[in-house]
């Protein structure tokens, strides 16, 4: 069977802090409070993304990839992650404050846990009036300070703390401490991976009544204590040219703000591509036949033997393009 554009049906996270935005924005009727996350495409064990257009409708990525190999995902990125996919797509959207966390890197997170590490970024999908997150330090921690600063209650004073409206961007490679504000609603692009270390709870209870549990000594060694200027990434906004947002070891991920039709060559990444729509709507169409419509809050995935794209706005769109 020729592989085409691939659509998933959402895992939809019901979780404490969850807010009232993931359905309205994805249009999922009834609506459904408190879903914290929704995992739009996820290879993560127990939470497999399942196909939900075409031929291909019911089937796991997992056995897509076994079955399909680098023709889905691209030699290179099966060569490396064999029947893994490296990449998870989320959105989130926080009601309340999430905890202070930081993520292992490959290395530690392979030594202490048999996983990928996990470095991630955030499009800021939409923000309440005053919504905040936290990335880095404003100022210098060190191994014995971080400590210290948990016990004594001081450790938020480091914290760099940045107001966020729609369209901010945040990398966070693995290491780097963060936390997502209340009110505050992203798209998340991250390394599959589960590892989270707790850093800081804003000493609240859990549901049990009592305070949960922190990973002090774990995240000691997973922090990485560079200090800089800014942790924001700043980009310039252009109609109808992509705009690279972040590349890295483990993706690349483009701006797309189109009012008319763009095309897109991947002949020689040698990986599948993923677009986040956050707004508008499009249709895409490939070079072997395939066309799909996209509108807000879906993702598609394009496998890697598609050769080129064309996106074709219905009026404007807003894509996230990320590929591995």
């Amino acid at each position: 069977m020729k592989l085409y554009p691939l659509k998933f049906e959402p895992i939809l996270k019901s979780i404490i802090w969850g807010g009232d935005e993931i359905c309205q924005f994805k249009g999922i009727t009834p609506e459904q409070k408190g879903i914290g996350e929704s995992w739009e495409v996820s290879g993560v064990e127990g939470n497999i993304s399942v196909v939900a257009n075409g031929e291909l409708k019911g089937q796991p990525l997992d056995k897509l990839i076994e079955e399909y190999k680098g023709q889905l995902v691209g030699k290179r990125v099966f060569d490396a992650f064999g029947a893994t996919f490296p990449l998870l797509i989320k959105f989130i959207d926080a009601r309340d404050d999430l905890s202070i966390q930081v993520h292992p890197d490959d290395e530690l997170a392979k030594k202490r846990h048999n996983s990928f590490g996990k470095t991630e970024m955030w499009y800021v999908v939409n923000a309440s009036q005053g919504a905040t997150l936290y990335s880095g330090f404003a100022k210098q921690m060190t191994p014995d300070s971080y400590v210290k600063s948990i016990g004594d209650n001081t450790f938020m004073d480091y914290l760099k703390k940045y107001e966020v409206k729609k369209g901010d961007v945040f990398f966070l490679p693995a290491g780097r401490v963060h936390a997502i504000g209340a009110g505050t609603f992203v798209a998340e692009i991250q390394q599959t991976s589960n590892i989270t270390y707790r850093i800081y709870d804003y000493n609240r209870l859990g549901v049990d009544g009592k305070p949960r549990e922190l990973h002090t000594e774990e995240a000691k060694d997973a922090i990485d204590y560079t200090m800089h200027d800014d942790y924001r990434t700043h980009y310039e906004k252009k109609e109808n040219l992509p705009v690279e947002l972040v590349e890295c070891k483990y993706f690349t991920t483009d701006l797309l703000e189109l009012t008319k039709n763009l095309s897109r060559d991947y002949s020689a990444i040698d990986s599948f591509v993923i677009f986040i729509c956050m707004g508008g709507a499009c249709t895409i169409r490939d070079n072997k036949g395939n066309e799909l419509s996209v509108k807000q809050g879906e993702s598609v995935l394009i496998p890697a033997d598609t050769e080129n794209v064309t996106i074709e706005p219905q009026g404007n769109v807003l894509l996230l393009e990320t590929h591995a």
